[in-house]
């Protein structure tokens, strides 16, 4: 019966392993350091993740949607005079029809003067349909009162900022004072029917929320300067926008995704990655310290070996692909434990909770979790393969260029 031959590649993997698990205690160690700097990283970077996306959702449901259809240069110059690009009253059918819609909500953009009293405080307000508005604005926080009761009611939200520059309650009657599209004066009464709160300190001190009937009305027009629209999932964001791109005419309308919006979690997102990018610095050095260290003391100890299997032929290549070898083998084992691990920690924080301090602006602290995406644990691995890989690199170079004669005078 014909004998089974590994490939010889194989036989370097065999090979290798053998050579880390006869050395327990330092592989042990080795290991324990490879896993335990990818637990933090997975942690540290799992909590990251959980924040942002937090933010991201929160973002989403209590200001901008996931994309808005404007007129073509809105958000340029369109913010100095809205009513040069207004929206019509309607939105089109076509926009009904996009995949994975959950809503589509028009706003008015408007801006004067609110007066309670002796007391008068300028004000940027949003006219809103409370019916379709409100799965977009889930997030928002109703620290006193109730929300808009409908279409037809009289009646404002304020910012808990605004509200309390005004000295104003829920049930106090307001008026907003507004120069209205035709340049003229005009002014409503309302009464305030809630207080809310965002994650924005700087939006709640300034911003106020009415009926788009009472924006409409207040500033004598008949549209709207933007469509909120919101999808079933935020990966369903890309999608949508090329769907819409499409479906609306480039030179009537515009289509704004929420990222190109949302300056602060750009901002954010961009202060925390440099963060992560920190923590994988520094594991990667403790982990290229530990391994290097590793490896020395094996070449060390193994150098009379190496000069016997260098005296029967075996390359130089052939010992630097060996030991580099071992060291692939350390991160790629040390790497996979730590993912396990770091998931299961993950898991379990998560189900306890991680109590925060109540952020900016808002009342109430929150649990905080931990999550731990493929991506997240893909990256884990490749940095705990990388830098093995690079820690073992000199100590196979020095194993390799061993003279024969000299490392054979130390075989015991």
């Amino acid at each position: 019966m014909p004998r089974f031959h590994l490939p010889d590649h194989l036989k370097q993997v065999r090979l290798a392993w053998r050579n880390i698990a006869r050395q327990r205690r330092r592989t042990a160690l080795a290991l324990i350091t490879v896993s335990g700097g990818i637990v933090a990283f997975l942690l540290s970077g799992g909590f990251i993740a959980w924040v942002l996306n937090g933010m991201a959702e929160t973002t989403i449901h209590s200001q901008l949607g996931h994309l808005q259809i404007t007129r073509p240069g809105y958000f340029e110059a369109g913010l100095r005079d809205p009513y040069k690009h207004l929206l019509p009253p309607t939105v089109p059918a076509s926009v009904d029809r996009l995949e994975g819609l959950v809503t589509v909500s028009p706003r008015l953009a408007f801006s004067g003067l609110l007066s309670k009293g002796d007391e008068t405080v300028s004000f940027i307000g949003e006219g809103v349909a409370p019916e379709t508005e409100r799965p977009i604005s889930r997030s928002i926080n109703i620290v006193q009162g109730e929300e808009l009761s409908g279409s037809g009611a009289r009646e404002v939200l304020l910012g808990v900022g605004l509200a309390a520059n005004l000295g104003a309650s829920p049930g106090d009657t307001v008026v907003l004072l507004a120069s209205t599209a035709d340049g003229g004066i005009n002014a409503v009464e309302l009464t305030v029917a809630g207080i809310f709160a965002t994650i924005s300190k700087a939006y709640d001190d300034v911003v106020l929320r009415a009926p788009i009937r009472i924006a409409r009305e207040l500033m004598r027009v008949d549209g709207s300067t933007t469509w909120v629209v919101l999808l079933e999932r935020t990966t369903q964001t890309a999608a949508a926008e090329h769907q819409l791109q499409r479906l609306l005419p480039d030179s009537e309308y515009q289509v704004t995704p929420w990222t190109a919006l949302a300056d602060f979690y750009n901002k954010t997102v961009e202060l925390f990655t440099k963060q992560v990018d920190i923590v994988k610095i520094i594991i990667g050095l403790i982990v290229v310290l530990s391994i290097s260290n590793t490896l020395s003391m094996a070449v060390i100890e193994r150098t009379g070996e190496i000069g016997t299997l260098m005296a029967i032929g075996l390359k130089r290549r052939g010992i630097l692909a060996e030991f580099l070898l071992e060291g692939a083998l350390l991160g790629i084992i040390g790497g996979m434990a730590g993912v396990v691990l770091g998931f299961v920690l993950g898991q379990v924080i998560s189900a306890i909770g991680i109590p925060m301090p109540p952020p900016p602006g808002m009342a109430q602290g929150y649990l905080g979790e931990i999550s731990i995406s493929p991506s997240l644990a893909f990256d884990a691995i490749t940095l705990a393969f990388l830098t093995t890989l690079a820690a073992s690199i000199f100590p196979a170079w020095k194993a390799s260029r061993m003279t024969i004669v000299d490392a054979l005078r130390q075989q015991k």
